[in-house]
């Protein structure tokens, strides 16, 4: 079947379906958060949206923000990568609270311990949601082993784009604001090349 698909022929129901695999992975992600806290996690209806490359970095609070964002790119039945990015001050109370309150809120720097625990809860997070996506989907999805970096946000997304050549395409963002006893805005991007945009489809019966 020859692969006509681009964004200009994206359609209202194929968004809406493309928002509600996001908010399924999305809830499936906090509930892997709130076992991995061991305590209840509230999440909000989860904010999804296309957007274009250049605009993501305003969309989760501008391109200077400092961000801890784990990365992974994402092999099968589609190709691209995934991400998770939190802001530092939430990521500084994410890893106090896995850390059973021995972590440092106060600190600047994150310590290898710190690190370590920031990778493997984004980690989970983004396999919790492509589980999701490939279950309703009943695509293939392998994950790669996980990248973490603390960095502005601008120069976190330069990793998919430079990878990807996506800088003219659109990428599926989904906002997650959750809660424990702060309130916290997470971010899951996906980024499929356009052969795998026109996959989902198919599985969807869309295309």
């Amino acid at each position: 079947m020859e692969n006509n698909f681009g964004f200009d022929s994206i359609d209202s129901s194929y968004l809406d379906a493309l928002k509600e695999i996001g908010n399924i992975g999305a809830g499936n992600a906090t509930t892997a958060l709130a076992q991995m806290l061991q305590r209840k996690v509230d999440m909000m209806v989860p904010q999804a949206d296309l957007l274009e490359f250049r605009d993501l970095g305003e969309a989760i609070g501008g391109e200077e923000t400092i961000m801890a964002g784990v990365y992974m790119v994402v092999e099968g039945d589609i190709n691209g990568s995934m991400m998770f990015l939190l802001e530092k001050e939430s990521s500084k109370h994410l890893v106090s609270q896995m850390l059973g309150g021995f972590g440092d809120p106060n600190t600047e720097e994150f310590g290898e311990m710190e690190l370590s625990v920031l990778k493997e809860m984004g980690n989970i997070m983004t396999g919790a949601y492509l589980n999701s996506l490939s279950d309703l989907t009943g695509l293939k999805i392998y994950p790669s082993a996980p990248e973490i970096a603390i960095d502005m946000a601008g120069a976190i997304l330069s990793v998919p784009a430079i990878e990807f050549g996506v800088l003219g395409d659109r990428i599926l963002m989904i906002q997650t604001r959750f809660t424990d006893d702060v309130e916290i805005d997470g971010f899951f991007i996906l980024v499929p090349d356009l052969d795998s945009y026109h996959r989902i489809m198919e599985s969807l019966g869309m295309a």
